[in-house]
């Protein structure tokens, strides 16, 4: 299953603000909510737990943008892109500091939110940059601990690793099975079964890696998944076998 990215924005100036939620929603973003207030960010951060944060530097309030960052990352590391306007030396070497993700200057584009959160989802990765391929789409994906994030059209979409089926070899290729959806990925098998946490998925024969999660039943020759006959070859089959009373 694949979930849409979810964004906070925190600006104090609503018509800014209400231009941003648009844009993201274009994108295919999901936006937890529009904050004018840094208290009321905290609270609704806690509650809804964003993937990404869009912050003013300048907010109203006891509490500025900078301030607000600091107090979200003492919750949780949570990436912050600062939204700047005409800030001076001292006010944008504070926002420095706060080592965020990313800046976007005012006024900005679609395509400057674009990139800037696909710079966030690159460096959560570790830079681990998989370029890819879908049949209707360009696609991108990184590879993180618990989840993967394939760009699908404009925007990026994240699947939780558990949520995978099996990965089946296309040549060059890898196709990714969830219960809904296939995606087609310009990666080799054998990279994927190294960027996989290797407790949670094994190769059962040289075209599949599956999820030990998901699995059925075991056959002599094959593994079922979802309906879905799986090869297994005989000499993966004894190691299939140790991992599964394993878990």
């Amino acid at each position: 299953m694949e979930h849409n990215v979810k964004i906070l924005i925190v600006e104090d100036e609503m018509l800014i603000a209400a231009k941003i939620s648009t844009l993201l929603t274009e994108l295919g973003y999901e936006v937890t909510g529009i904050l004018a207030r840094a208290e009321d960010a905290l609270v609704h951060a806690t509650e809804n737990a964003p993937d990404i944060a869009l912050l003013d530097i300048h907010l109203k309030g006891h509490m500025d943008g900078v301030e607000l960052s600091q107090a979200l990352q003492k919750e949780r590391e949570l990436p912050i892109i600062f939204l700047t306007a005409n800030a001076d030396d001292a006010t944008f070497n504070r926002a420095k500091a706060a080592k965020p993700y990313a800046f976007i200057s005012k006024p900005f584009k679609k395509l400057d939110l674009q990139r800037a959160i696909e710079l966030i989802i690159s460096r959560m990765a570790g830079h681990q940059i998989l370029e890819t391929a879908e049949v209707h789409s360009e696609v991108a994906s990184f590879i993180l601990n618990d989840r993967i994030f394939v760009r699908h059209k404009d925007s990026m979409v994240k699947i939780f690793l558990e949520d995978i089926l099996y990965i089946e070899a296309d040549r060059n290729y890898c196709r990714i099975f969830t219960k809904n959806k296939e995606y087609l990925l310009a990666i080799t098998l054998k990279i994927m079964e190294e960027k996989l946490p290797a407790q949670h998925f094994i190769r059962v024969h040289r075209s599949f890696i599956v999820n030990l999660a998901q699995i059925d039943e075991v056959a002599e020759s094959h593994v079922i998944i979802a309906r879905k006959a799986i090869p297994l070859s005989k000499s993966l089959r004894e190691e299939l076998l140790k991992r599964i009373q394993t878990i």
